[in-house]
């Protein structure tokens, strides 16, 4: 048996996702079982997926165990840490900026972010992209769609 990095022994981190996965579907399966519901007429109700999403999530927690016991995983690309930062800052930018610049600035200002994490354009291009595409996302979901979203300066500009 060989893990990561020709060492021997099961995978340790791909052991730690499929313990996730088994935890994820035992939240989702026991959430479900709480649920009150009060027609039982219908063959498929409101807990009918739930239960396939929590018992498709433990076919593949045991997947992977299987596979990470056996040293089958793939090879892992070195971590990056710069991207990351990158996505995280646009995020933390976005939640903070949210209610004072409004929906679009701020989700403008995470596309951004995330474009630069991902390595595509400068960011002095791909601002005005994000909130373009940004304030055109707000307008569908304000206007068309009646949904409230987080207005600032450049959202009541328009009508």
């Amino acid at each position: 048996m060989s893990g990561p990095a020709g060492t021997r022994g099961p995978d340790r981190a791909g052991l730690v996702v499929a313990l996730l996965l088994a935890l994820l579907a035992a939240v989702i399966f026991f959430d479900t079982r709480a649920m009150k519901v009060t027609a039982a007429y219908a063959r498929v109700g409101p807990t009918t997926f739930p239960y396939v999403i929590a018992g498709v999530l433990f076919l593949l927690a045991i997947g992977t165990a299987v596979s990470a016991w056996r040293g089958g995983m793939p090879e892992r690309e070195p971590e990056r840490l710069s991207p990351v930062l990158w996505i995280v800052g646009g995020l933390v930018l976005q939640l903070l900026l949210l209610k004072p610049v409004g929906f679009s600035v701020a989700t403008g200002l995470l596309f951004a972010f995330t474009a630069k994490g991902f390595g595509r354009g400068p960011l002095w291009l791909t601002i005005p992209i994000g909130i373009v595409f940004s304030l055109l996302v707000w307008a569908l979901f304000a206007r068309v769609l009646m949904l409230s979203l987080p207005a600032g300066p450049l959202e009541r500009l328009i009508p």
